[in-house]
C-alpha cells in the first residue's frame, strides 16, 4: 500500500512547533508501524525560511505537493497575517485542497484556510487570541473558541501551538485507531491526546492571579476542595477577612466574584472527569461539589448547551481510560 502523502504548509515566521509537532506524529508512527506517512514540508519561494523562534526551515516548494494528498495542513504562526495576504500561496491552498482527503490547519493557520474560502459556513477554531480577528474578518466562518480541535467533515482546525500535536493524534486515531495514537502519545513522552472538546485553556490560566497573598493562596488550594463548603462565609474566613471585604477584593483582583470562580472550577473539574473516567453522573456531581445531579446538568446546560451525560458521549476519547480522579495523567 502507498504511503499516505502529507504536506505541510510553511512560510517565514511560522510558528515552528506547529510544522514540526504534527510532523513528529506522523512520523513516530510510520517508524512504530501503525500507519505509512510520508511527511513534506513545503512553502511557496525556495530556500530556507526564518520561524518566528529565529530558527531556519529549509522547505521544499509547493510543486513538491503536486497530485494526490491524504492530508494537506497549513500551519500558523506570527507570519500567518502576511501570509493570508499572499494571493500566490492561497491560490495554492484552495487548488491543492481538492486534491487531498482532508485539509487541517494549526493554529491561526486557520486564517489562511479561511482565505482561500475552505471555512465558508464550517465550524472552526484557531488559537484563542485570535479568534475574535477572524470571526471578523471572516464572518462566514462559525468560529468556536473553546475547543482544542474542531472537525467539520473533511475539514479540521486546532487550537495553537501545542494543539497541533492533539490534532495529528486525532487524525493518527481517524487513520489507524485508538491503540496507535496512545503508543505514539507514549513514544513522545506526551500526555494522552486531549480530546477536541477540552477548553484551550483553564479557569487559572484565564483568571488574574490574585495580589494579595492571602486570595492567591485561596486560588491554589480551592481546585483541591471542590466537594466543600465554598460559601463566601467559608472563603472569607480562611483567607482572614470578613465576608465583604472578601468579595470586594476577590472580584477587584480576580475579575469575578467567587461564587462564579467556583463555579468555574466545578465546571472544569466535572468536564475532566466526564472525559477521562467512567464514575456516574451522580458521583461526578458529588466530587466536584455540585451536590446533586440536577444542579449539575442545568450548569452544564446553562454554560455549555449541553447535559452531562451528552458531554461525556461526544467528547471522551476512547485513549482513555478510567482516571477516576479526573486529572491528566501522562504516559510512562
Amino acid at each position: 500500500m502507498a504511503a499516505r502523502r502529507v504536506a505541510i504548509v510553511a512560510f517565514p515566521h511560522v510558528q515552528s512547533l506547529d510544522v514540526s509537532g504534527p510532523a513528529e506524529v506522523f512520523a513516530t508512527a510510520t517508524r512504530l508501524g501503525h500507519a505509512d506517512y510520508a511527511v513534506d514540508v513545503v512553502a511557496r519561494g525556495r530556500g530556507p525560511i526564518a520561524t518566528s523562534a529565529g530558527l531556519r526551515l529549509a522547505p521544499g516548494p509547493l510543486s513538491v505537493a503536486g497530485g494526490r494528498l491524504d492530508t494537506l495542513v497549513v500551519a500558523g504562526g506570527q507570519g500567518a497575517t502576511r501570509a493570508a495576504r499572499d494571493r500566490d500561496l492561497i491560490e495554492w491552498i484552495r487548488a491543492a485542497a481538492p486534491r487531498a482527503r482532508r485539509v487541517a490547519s494549526v493554529c491561526t493557520g486557520a486564517f489562511l484556510l479561511a482565505a482561500a474560502g475552505l471555512l465558508d459556513g464550517r465550524r472552526a477554531t484557531t488559537h484563542w487570541g485570535a479568534c475574535d480577528a477572524l470571526r471578523r474578518r471572516h464572518p462566514s466562518v462559525d468560529v468556536d473558541p473553546e475547543p482544542i480541535f474542531v472537525r467539520d467533515g473533511d475539514i479540521w482546525t486546532s487550537a495553537g501551538v501545542t494543539a497541533g500535536i492533539d490534532l495529528a493524534l486525532a487524525l493518527l486515531e481517524d487513520d489507524a485507531g485508538p491503540e496507535a495514537a496512545r503508543d505514539v502519545a507514549r513514544m513522545l513522552v506526551l500526555f494522552l491526546q486531549r480530546p477536541g472538546g477540552q477548553s484551550q485553556f483553564s479557569v487559572q490560566l484565564d483568571r488574574p492571579l490574585a495580589g494579595r497573598a492571602p486570595l492567591r493562596d485561596l486560588q491554589a488550594w480551592l481546585p483541591e476542595h471542590l466537594d466543600g463548603d465554598l460559601s463566601v462565609e467559608a472563603l472569607a474566613a480562611r483567607a482572614s477577612m470578613s465576608p465583604r471585604n472578601f468579595a470586594r477584593a476577590f472580584r477587584r483582583e480576580v475579575g469575578t466574584t467567587p461564587a462564579a470562580y467556583v463555579a468555574e472550577l466545578r465546571l472544569e473539574r466535572a468536564r475532566g472527569h466526564l472525559e477521562s473516567g467512567d464514575a456516574p453522573v451522580e458521583e461526578v456531581a458529588r466530587r466536584c461539589g455540585f451536590g446533586t445531579a440536577e444542579t449539575m446538568r442545568r450548569t452544564f446546560q446553562r454554560r455549555l448547551r449541553v447535559g452531562p451525560g451528552e458531554y461525556r458521549s461526544r467528547f471522551r476519547s476512547p485513549t482513555r481510560g478510567g482516571h477516576e480522579d479526573g486529572r491528566r495523567h501522562s504516559v510512562v
